[in-house]
């Protein structure tokens, strides 16, 4: 089976994205970056072959039937639970279909280029997991060779402390990983606008 890449998206609806960056500018212009990250999601994830990786986008509220993702297969997160949740069950997902490497990522990060894709996949090729962390203490990409559910249980979800508790749990588990480089995620106006 193919390695998979899961991308969590959400719909470009005022009020639903960005709220930390519609504080600042405005819900109508959360939205336009928005839109921004996703094209820029969905072309740096158009790079890896569609003959050589299964790609799913997994949306936070609903479908959407036609949008930039259309030829991609798409999936609804669970609506139960929180973040490490959602996450756990689209990793069991696509274990399930036979993927023997996944691994996810947002739409949040501008910093993010095709070769850390590349790179990840080629990591779990030596380690259980790969992690690229992110500046302000959490992770744009994870990625692994087996449902490791200790990293998805009582973590600090959009907290500074993430990467840090679970770099702690994997070594608690004896379970091999690698970072790639630390790159920023666009959560704040200033991140957006330097």
């Amino acid at each position: 089976m193919l390695p998979a890449l899961i991308i969590f998206v959400k719909n470009p609806i005022e009020g639903k994205v960005k709220t930390r960056i519609a504080k600042t500018v405005g819900h109508a212009k959360a939205v336009e970056i928005y839109r921004q990250l996703l094209q820029y999601t969905h072309e740096v994830a158009e790079t890896l072959p569609a003959a050589d990786y299964a790609k799913t986008v997994y949306y936070g509220d609903f479908i959407n039937d036609d949008d930039l993702w259309n030829g991609w297969q798409k999936a609804l997160q669970p609506q139960d639970g929180g973040l490490g949740d959602r996450m756990k069950q689209a990793f069991r997902e696509q274990f399930a279909l036979g993927s023997e490497h996944v691994v996810i990522i947002g739409s949040d990060c501008l910093d993010l280029k095709p070769r850390h894709l590349q790179e990840a996949f080629q990591q779990l090729q030596r380690r259980d997991v790969v992690l690229g962390p992110s500046t302000d203490g959490g992770y744009y990409l994870l990625g692994m060779n087996v449902l490791y559910e200790p990293i998805f249980n009582d973590m600090p979800w959009s907290q500074s402390e993430l990467m840090e508790k679970t770099r702690a749990v994997l070594a608690q588990n004896n379970i091999t990983y690698a970072l790639l480089e630390p790159l920023t995620d666009i959560d704040e106006w200033d991140d957006y606008n330097k």
